[in-house]
């Protein structure tokens, strides 16, 4: 996966300096294939778009964003990057609404240019439309990448790499992709030799898909499934919406999960369809059981890359306890949300969300 985008444009990277002693300017094609000329290490940066300031704040360079998108002030619950950070970050300038009905639109200019930054970051738009927007800023705009939209795409990583050569920040970036894969390594090495009758078929519901969604609303390709070799029972599923897919009430209970969790984001959602509907809920086999946990927001904003790893962490520990014994679920969560976003605040999620990996009670 490293070298499937780096040779695209993360080393068809040219420096520029000006006899005049101008600030170097970085040649980098991002990632919707535009060769874009920034200015290398910019003090002044617009994060617009899902997802792309929590990519700075992981490249710790949230000292250089100029302003927020009304989206982030608005709705500071589920985001680990803002809750380390909001406290500063909501008293920025405003630079658009931002929110799901922003995306591959164009934004504010007026607002953006108030704020006179020398890269806008974005991302979810199309290459066009970037290019539009550059000519009438006249500041680069760099597209950023998660991938296929509300998935966790190790694309995101080929993003930090390009964002991080952009910003100065390339030790850094480097530093998230060893620690991403070791995290994963380490999941793998706990889970991979579960004999598969030990394994049980697994769901999640409620993820968030531009906005909070109910129990019919899952991930194919669920990184807390796949990277603790968990039979995710909507697998093979076919989705015309990548790997986000919304279920029918039939084929739920077709799928008929042993274990199902459910994200925090929609939790509330299923309660009150649970309320309306519940003979659905007390057919399914994990309702029956009692074996329905909740979890940290998956997406939120798009996705939280290391709250996906914590869940990664408390489902492991909910399907094969035997093998997560010495793990500690909330001092590994403030371990990862520390390297992250550079605060312990599992103890802030658990008071919004819920210990994940607890059982659900309804």
């Amino acid at each position: 996966m490293k070298g499937r985008l780096v040779g695209l444009w993360m080393f068809a990277i040219l420096l520029f300096s000006s006899s005049s002693g101008a600030a170097e300017l970085l040649s980098v094609t991002d990632t919707a294939g535009r060769l874009v000329r920034v200015p290398y290490r910019p003090d002044r940066v617009v994060c617009l778009g899902p997802g792309t300031l929590r990519l700075i704040v992981y490249l710790q360079a949230q000292d250089l964003v100029a302003g927020v998108e009304e989206m982030e002030k608005r709705n500071p619950r589920g985001r680990p990057y803002w809750l380390a950070h909001g406290g500063k970050l909501e008293k920025l300038p405003t630079v658009g609404p931002g929110g799901p009905a922003s995306i591959n639109k164009k934004p504010d200019m007026e607002r953006v240019l108030a704020v006179r930054p020398q890269v806008v970051f974005i991302t979810y738009m199309d290459a066009d439309l970037a290019d539009r927007v550059q000519a009438a800023l006249d500041i680069p705009v760099v597209i950023l990448s998660y991938g296929r939209f509300a998935s966790f795409d190790e694309a995101v990583l080929d993003s930090l790499r390009l964002a991080g050569a952009i910003l100065g920040r390339e030790a850094r970036a480097r530093q998230v992709e060893a620690y991403v894969h070791a995290l994963r390594s380490d999941l793998d090495r706990r889970t991979r030799t579960v004999a598969e009758e030990r394994r049980p078929s697994a769901y999640v519901g409620g993820i968030g898909y531009r906005g909070g969604q109910g129990i019919l609303s899952t991930e194919l390709d669920y990184v807390p499934f796949a990277w603790t070799h968990t039979r995710n029972a909507a697998r093979e599923v076919p989705s015309r919406l990548g790997t986000h897919v919304f279920l029918d009430r039939e084929k739920l209970l077709e799928l008929d999960p042993d274990v199902l969790f459910l994200d925090g984001g929609g939790l509330e959602l299923v309660r009150a369809d649970l309320a309306r509907h519940p003979a659905f809920y007390q057919t399914l086999r994990a309702f029956k059981n009692r074996k329905v946990y909740r979890l940290f927001p998956f997406n939120f904003y798009t996705t939280n890359v290391e709250t996906a790893l914590v869940d990664a962490y408390a489902v492991g520990k909910v399907l094969y306890p035997d093998r997560f014994t010495d793990v500690d679920l909330a001092r590994k969560a403030d371990e990862i949300f520390s390297f992250f976003v550079g605060s312990p605040v599992y103890g802030e999620m658990a008071k919004d969300f819920g210990v994940p990996g607890a059982e659900i009670r309804f």
